[in-house]
């Protein structure tokens, strides 16, 4: 495939993202025939399936899945460029409103928003510590970190990674109570967790740990709470890794207890997607999310 016509990439990305022929007609103001003729010469030219045609309009297939993301970017610089032609380029400038759980949006975004703001000077953020994916469909919010994937028809969400988990505490708790070499030593410790929710009891149950509610000597239902009480020394708790790891005062516990990890979406209402400013912010989070989830990120403590 040496030469070929750059809208075919543009009705493919359309129809990925709107899921049918007629809403990606209604964006792109072309006729139904005509992108369903597009994406036919674009399956023929590549050799591969790209959707799966059902009741439920298109999905995309494996292969599909791959291209996409290589095929907004390709659509989006098209756009620019047709857009530089015309001298009315939208400057990536204004005001993006970024919704994520407590945990992430006080301890993990003000990083990632530093270096935001070296390469985009002329954005502006603010960030919404929430775990309501209603913050997009009130439009309270522009793009949502979310660790669950948002079901409503109207939100675009994209999977990022899974941030692993671990058992940690702080060096002054260990180096006083001693340090647990196996899991059922954990008995013998004190806790940190939730307050009304029994999730932590019942991980611990399923590992073989015998705990109940007065092991946790420190309960609270607040996130931000919560991760300060383990790293002022309060007990053993659950964490974020790449947090434990970029921090000195904590130390990693019981490497081999499998814990879940937990998953990671960006999700937009379908309205703003089409922003470039959104869309520079998305990509910019997507990427960053990634490099934290790995330990990579910037100022991330390199001694894994």
């Amino acid at each position: 495939m040496t030469e070929f016509d750059w809208n075919l990439i543009k009705s493919f990305v359309a129809v990925a993202e709107t899921g049918s022929l007629s809403a990606a007609a209604r964006r792109l103001a072309a006729s139904q025939p005509t992108l369903g003729r597009h994406i036919a010469e674009l399956e023929q030219a590549l050799g591969v399936t790209l959707f799966r045609r059902g009741r439920r309009g298109y999905e995309l297939t494996e292969a599909g899945s791959t291209l996409y993301e290589r095929g907004r970017v390709v659509s989006e610089q098209a756009n620019a460029f047709s857009l530089l032609a015309l001298g009315s380029v939208e400057a990536i400038e204004g005001t993006v409103r970024i919704a994520a759980s407590e945990v992430v949006a006080a301890f993990v975004l003000p990083r990632m928003m530093a270096g935001l703001g070296e390469e985009e000077p002329g954005i502006e953020v603010e960030i919404v510590a929430s775990n309501q994916v209603e913050n997009l469909l009130r439009r309270d919010a522009d793009i949502a970190i979310r660790m669950v994937r948002p079901a409503q028809n109207e939100l675009v969400a994209r999977k990022v990674t899974d941030i692993p988990l671990c058992l940690c505490a702080a060096k002054s708790y260990l180096d006083r109570r001693g340090r647990p070499e196996k899991a059922t030593d954990l008995v013998d410790h004190a806790l940190v967790g939730f307050d009304r929710s029994e999730e932590i009891i019942r991980g611990f149950t399923a590992f073989g740990i015998p705990v109940s509610r007065s092991h946790f000597r420190f309960r609270t239902d607040n996130q931000i709470v919560l991760w300060e009480a383990v790293r002022t020394g309060n007990g053993v708790g659950i964490g974020q890794e790449p947090l434990v790891h970029r921090d000195p005062q904590l130390e990693r516990l019981l490497p081999d207890v499998p814990l879940p990890t937990l998953p990671v979406w960006l999700a937009m209402h379908r309205d703003v997607r089409t922003s470039l400013r959104i869309r520079r912010v998305a990509d910019f989070l997507h990427e960053e999310l990634k490099r934290y989830s790995a330990g990579t990120a910037t100022g991330a403590n390199s001694a894994r």
